[in-house]
Parts: structure tokens; sequence; C-alpha cells
């Protein structure tokens, strides 16, 4: 097999695109990724309140367990409130925390029938390498 100067200057000129357009391409999502700001961070204690005790038969009011946090998990919207960004559930002594993407968002419990469940829903601010507290308490609706 014969190669000539022409194919040869072809086959390197092709070569050296593609080397060129892969070296630019890398350059490119190194930078993204280096503009790419850290995480924040939200925590907090989610309380379950009922305005009026209830009493048990034996005339003890009931204890919040760790199985009851469970039952209200917490929901992070976006700044409209319309998306759901994230889903966290609070540890058995009621406490969470997450890492967030820098920005605006509204924390929320999730909703189920009407009326049974009643939590203002509070916006707040992640900054990067930051920790924002926000503690929720829920309305259970018992009485």
């Amino acid at each position: 097999m014969k190669i000539y100067p022409a194919h040869f200057f072809s086959l390197m000129a092709s070569v050296l695109k593609q080397l060129i357009f892969d070296c630019i391409f890398l350059v490119l999502a190194s930078t993204v990724s280096l503009n790419a700001a850290p995480p924040g961070f939200l925590e907090g204690h989610l309380r379950i309140i009922s305005p009026k005790e209830v009493e048990l038969a034996d005339g003890k009011p009931p204890v919040v367990e760790a199985d009851n946090y469970a039952e209200y998990p917490l929901i992070i919207l976006s700044e409209d409130g319309k998306k759901e960004v994230a889903r966290i559930t609070a540890d058995g002594n009621g406490t969470y925390r997450t890492a967030l993407p820098p920005g605006d968002y509204v924390l929320d419990v999730q909703r189920r029938a009407p009326g049974h469940v009643r939590a203002k829903p509070q916006r707040f601010t992640v900054v990067s390498n930051q920790t924002v507290r926000i503690d929720m308490d829920i309305d259970t609706g018992i009485r």
C-alpha cells in the first residue's frame, strides 16, 4: 500500500480538527462545572401540634413518636410554589436537614384531605455553603 502525501495531509487535517473540537468541548465543560455553585443547606425541626391537647382514656396526652413524623413529609417547592424540588422526612426527633442548590424556595407539608393538616408554607432562600433554619409547625386538626 502506497501512501500519497495528499491523503496523509487530508487524514491529519481531519484528526487535527477532531482534536481541536475535543479540546474546546473539554474547556467549556470544565468551565461550566467550575461555575456551578456549591449547595447550601436547609435544616429545622418539625413540631406536630394540636390546639387542644387530646386526652386518652387513661387521662394522659398522646405522645408524638418517630412514626408520627413519617406521616407528615415536608416538600420543598420552587419559588412560585408549582414544582416540587425535594421531599424530606423528619427523623425520630423531628429534625430534618437537606442540601439544596442556591435559590429561593417554599417549605410546605404534603397535603392530605382538605382540612386535616394545616401548616403555613414558609419561603426561604438557600445561599451556597450556608445553612438556613426553618422550623415547621403542623396542626393535625385533632380536637
